[in-house]
């Protein structure tokens, strides 16, 4: 399967975060970095976004599990 490249507004739709928190995220090391595309342009690997997704609902269900689940 060829490689996949978001642009901003994909990967803001895909995590539900905003512009500033997803630079804040990759500045605290948190989210996938950007890969440049040619001038100012910039990506994302989606199977990184992807995966970053399944991460943060898999800490999800492990906390929700570790305190007896969701009520």
């Amino acid at each position: 399967m060829a490689t996949q490249i978001l642009r901003l507004p994909t990967v803001k739709a895909r995590t539900g975060l905003s512009r500033s928190t997803i630079y804040l995220r990759i500045a605290e090391g948190s989210f996938p970095p950007p890969i440049p595309l040619g001038g100012r342009a910039v990506g994302w690997i989606e199977e990184e976004v992807d995966n970053w997704i399944k991460e943060r609902i898999s800490a999800t269900r492990t906390h929700l599990d570790n305190k007896g689940g969701a009520r």
